[in-house]
């Protein structure tokens, strides 16, 4: 087993996977729809009963969040009488703290208490790779309910979340992480998938533990400091977090070994643009949220915010802004994104909560 290699600093990734990358692009002389159809038939690895599972799993997260909202987080908000405004927003916020939760803890197991030494050796993710290898069993449970939440997410986002100023990013975001999981599933990429998945949960975790106490720091009627001082914890913790672990670890573990040292593990890797092109996205992506990070930042600093709060969600006034009339029932999925209107449960409501 090779020794592990010291992580790159920013400059090397550059360097290194501008070098593959381009070695990479003149070596594919026959590059286009023909060889993307016949690397897919020789080395995909996807059956039905798999598909299917997965979108039974998909459904039950979304039956299941259906469940937990109406009989345990909207009635525990209400017992708990919180402002009309954060018992709207609660049960969200508590059923993606409950999923990140548990899957960032097995994601860290499989990474820190088993044998698989991907964390520490990032290139090792692509050592004894094979067409069709199996998929070991804890893995592959991993890959099922991250795969199936993330396919409940795409409905979630249109349909049950609070609409906001990043929802169509977060629906791109979504679709590509879904992407992501399928074709590394389906190409035995999975040891590199576990590795994405666990850098990117912990924000998930922070930032919905936070927003939870945002919400329940104005509750019957009281201010409860102890919230705010955890909700003002969090943030921290979270902004963190979010820099160290999607914009100094992804890129310089799993960018860099998905584009330079893979290829000298498996030279021929198949779809080697395709991935790293949607790894890249999402490291975009990352970029895309870190800027409302620090909007958050400036707002505060430059004292135009006086406590935690959620710059994404839209404002009261925004929100009483209307257009017309609407039927009800009918979905106008288009004027929702101008006008910021609360979509839930395929109807356009008001947030005038």
């Amino acid at each position: 087993m090779p020794r592990p290699e010291p992580m790159p600093g920013y400059g090397q990734l550059l360097q290194c996977g501008y070098r593959s990358l381009a070695g990479a692009v003149r070596s594919c002389t026959d590059c286009g729809w023909e060889l993307s159809r016949r690397t897919w038939a020789e080395n995909a690895s996807l059956g039905w009963s798999e598909t299917l599972l997965c979108l039974l799993c998909a459904i039950g997260w979304t039956w299941l969040r259906r469940a937990a909202s109406g009989c345990l987080f909207r009635p525990f908000g209400e017992w708990c009488n919180l402002q009309p405004k954060d018992a709207a927003k609660m049960p969200e916020s508590a059923w993606k703290l409950l999923f990140y939760t548990l899957s960032w803890s097995y994601g860290a197991y499989l990474l820190f208490f088993t044998e698989y030494p991907f964390f520490h050796d990032p290139p090792s993710v692509f050592y004894g790779w094979e067409k069709g290898m199996d998929v070991p069993t804890d893995i592959g449970i991993a890959y099922l309910l991250q795969g199936s939440f993330y396919g409940h997410s795409i409905y979630a986002t249109v349909y049950m979340d609070a609409w906001r100023r990043d929802s169509v990013v977060m629906l791109i975001h979504h679709v590509v992480t879904l992407t992501l999981i399928v074709f590394s599933y389906a190409f035995r990429f999975h040891n590199v998938g576990i590795l994405v998945l666990f850098l990117h949960d912990i924000s998930d975790v922070q930032l919905e533990f936070t927003k939870l106490n945002v919400y329940f720091k104005h509750r019957g009627g009281i201010y409860h400091r102890l919230n705010d001082v955890i909700s003002d914890l969090g943030c921290l913790t979270f902004s963190i977090s979010w820099f160290w672990f999607r914009l100094y670890w992804f890129p310089l573990k799993v960018l860099y070994a998905t584009c330079h040292t893979s290829l000298q593990s498996v030279p021929n890797i198949p779809f080697y643009f395709f991935f790293n092109a949607l790894l890249f996205a999402l490291a975009l992506m990352n970029v895309y949220w870190f800027l409302y990070i620090v909007l958050f930042v400036a707002k505060v600093l430059t004292g135009q915010m006086q406590e935690v709060n959620d710059v994404r969600e839209y404002d009261v006034e925004e929100s009483k802004k209307t257009t017309g009339p609407r039927k009800a029932g009918e979905l106008q999925l288009p004027k929702s994104w101008k006008e910021g209107n609360h979509l839930k449960n395929g109807l356009i409501k008001d947030k005038r909560l």
